[in-house]
């Protein structure tokens, strides 16, 4: 099932309104932070779509770690491979230039462990943890296939972002600038 913009504003306003896993802002606290840090760094329409619904995986696939009612101390068992779970939803709606660096955000937090020692050391407890459910840093061979592949400089300026996009309280706009931003990155819609 494809999911429109309509779709995606209600998912975002209903659904994401729980915990970021172990982080002190909601699931749309941290995508509209992680939009707005995106369109501030003047960023491509695409990329501040990514940056607003690079989690969207986590909302679709029903994360226990941001369900209301999960003990907000507890930590994943298993990596939800949420960069995966949300592409099939997005993949008649917007461009390779937003899949991609969705796809890729995690792996990107993998690369940049394997190329900055100073990037692991900042990342939060629960980034930590989940970077071992994920796979670790990147070896020096998959280093070099990550730089391969397109969008990587996105994905790795988004995974910046989402670093980032854990303030209480940050102002941020509201999904209806998004939903515009959405609107232009959008494919149109096949004629006939």
């Amino acid at each position: 099932m494809a999911l429109s913009i309509p779709d995606i504003l209600q998912l975002l306003n209903s659904r994401a309104t729980t915990w970021y896993g172990q982080e002190a802002v909601s699931q749309l606290e941290h995508a509209l932070q992680c939009a707005q840090l995106a369109e501030n760094a003047g960023e491509s329409d695409s990329t501040v779509v990514a940056a607003l619904l690079h989690d969207l995986g986590h909302i679709l696939g029903h994360n226990q770690a941001l369900v209301e009612d999960a003990d907000p101390e507890a930590l994943p068992e298993k990596d939800d491979l949420h960069q995966f779970v949300a592409l099939p939803f997005l993949r008649n709606l917007f461009p390779d230039s937003v899949l991609e660096p969705i796809k890729l955000h995690v792996d990107a937090k993998r690369y940049l462990c394997a190329v900055d020692a100073a990037y692991w050391a900042g990342l939060s407890p629960a980034s930590k943890h989940s970077l071992g459910l994920q796979g670790g840093a990147f070896d020096a061979t998959q280093v070099k296939a990550f730089e391969t592949l397109d969008y990587w400089h996105e994905a790795v300026r988004l995974r910046g972002y989402d670093d980032l996009a854990k303030v209480p309280g940050a102002e941020t706009a509201g999904l209806a600038h998004f939903s515009q931003t959405m609107a232009r990155v959008a494919l149109a819609p096949p004629q006939g």
